[in-house]
């Protein structure tokens, strides 16, 4: 981790701390999904068995099969499931209380109504990753506020499906279990093939690759956002413990080796601190080979004061933004760019990844500056209606005939016209 100071870089917004990858065409992603798009099942199937993500035979076994989702809750131990469904109660929980906020909308209105009502999609993608590490977590996050917000079919799949991920999938509610994973996941499912329907939505984290499949099929379907590799920022002032620091910064740094730890602190004493810390950590962890090379990629910001720490943090919109400072709490709602956020040295953010109940499928890539993390709200349609009497439509038509006269559209015009007689 370097050390670099606030002057470097307030009022730099090209900085390279600030710097977020781009999605140009990966070699051979573009081709891959229009093959799919024109092909289907047996495009699947070759790039499947190319990229390592199953070697599918006929008839297309794309579909994780009662008996093995059987054989998987034989596999998993008990003391697992318990724990996955005390996950999936937390979860589930504040994603109900977040359903409650949504309201359908009557105005009566000079005897006529408008309004709007709240739809449920009918069918979505929950992609989960299967590269480094098998994600039950990733399943619970995406299947939960899919089906409390009322989802007709929600169809999860990941490449090289784990037993975990199996079990914490049906715990959720996941209506079909798939094997597929990638850019041809994408594909097929965006577009569909001979055997798969297609969905109208894709969440779910992913790789590069899925990342670039989602961005290309946007329009097809929708999708939640764009996210690239995990990320953390911790403000922490000299009162913290390292130890805790450096562990929560280790925490996003062992996903992948270009995920980013970011430590906002008031001192370079301090700063040395959670870099040592980090160092014998990383010395007894398991995760070292990608977590060190994160961390030695990662960034320690020392600033003059808080107003300095609450600027570099809104311009980096970090995905995950831990406040572990005397009287966080007073100050949070200064911090307006995240993920979401974990105020004290209490909250470790591994928590919101597993089990305290808010979703860990939050944005990177700076796009927290215009969006929040996957809720029961990605998963409805907010669509109005209007019923209006005879009386109110004559008195809208005075009104719409003027603006259509302006803008030169008879036919609009036209249309209102006849509504006063």
């Amino acid at each position: 981790m370097k050390i670099i100071h606030s002057q470097e870089i307030l009022n730099k917004k090209n900085h390279e701390f600030y710097k977020t990858t781009t999605l140009d065409n990966l070699e051979g992603a573009k081709e891959i999904i229009e093959d799919i798009r024109q092909n289907g099942n047996n495009s699947v199937i070759k790039y499947s068995k190319k990229f390592g993500d199953g070697d599918f035979a006929l008839p297309y076994n794309f579909i994780v099969s009662e008996d093995e989702i059987n054989q998987a809750f034989s596999v998993v131990p008990e003391n697992v499931i318990k724990s996955l469904q005390k996950c999936i109660d937390n979860i589930r929980e504040f994603a109900q209380k977040q359903f409650e906020c949504i309201k359908n909308l009557d105005i009566e209105k000079n005897t006529s109504q408008l309004g709007h009502r709240i739809i449920p999609l009918n069918r979505v993608l929950c992609y989960v990753p299967g590269g480094n590490y098998p994600l039950p977590s990733s399943a619970i996050m995406t299947c939960i506020p899919a089906k409390v917000a009322g989802v007709k079919e929600v169809i999860l799949t990941s490449p090289k499906i784990k037993p975990q991920t199996i079990v914490a999938a049906k715990l959720s509610g996941a209506d079909k279990i798939y094997r597929l994973g990638g850019v041809q996941a994408i594909s097929a499912f965006a577009y569909g093939t001979e055997t798969i329907e297609p969905v109208d939505k894709i969440v779910g984290p992913g790789n590069k690759y899925v990342t670039y499949a989602k961005k290309y099929v946007y329009g097809q379907c929708s999708i939640d956002f764009l996210a690239g590799p995990s990320e953390v920022l911790i403000v922490a002032d000299d009162n913290q413990d390292p130890s805790l620091v450096s562990a929560d910064i280790l925490a996003q740094c062992e996903h992948d080796k270009d995920a980013r730890g970011y430590l906002v602190c008031f001192s370079e004493d301090f700063a040395n601190k959670v870099i040592k810390s980090a160092q014998e950590q990383l010395s007894k962890l398991e995760t070292k080979d990608i977590a060190s090379i994160s961390f030695e990629k990662s960034t320690a910001i020392v600033v003059k004061n808080i107003d300095e720490a609450i600027k570099i943090s809104n311009q980096r919109a970090p995905e995950h933004l831990e406040l572990m400072f005397d009287g966080a709490e007073k100050i949070s709602n200064n911090f307006t760019n995240y993920g979401s956020m974990f105020i004290g040295a209490n909250c470790a953010e591994v928590f919101g990844d597993y089990c305290s109940g808010t979703n860990h499928v939050l944005p990177t890539n700076a796009a927290a500056r215009y969006t929040g993390g996957l809720s029961v709200f990605d998963f409805i349609k907010i669509q109005t209606y209007q019923m209006l009497s005879k009386e109110y439509s004559k008195e809208l038509s005075h009104l719409a005939s003027e603006i259509a006269q302006q803008e030169g559209l008879m036919a609009h015009k036209l249309a209102s016209d006849l509504r006063r007689n």
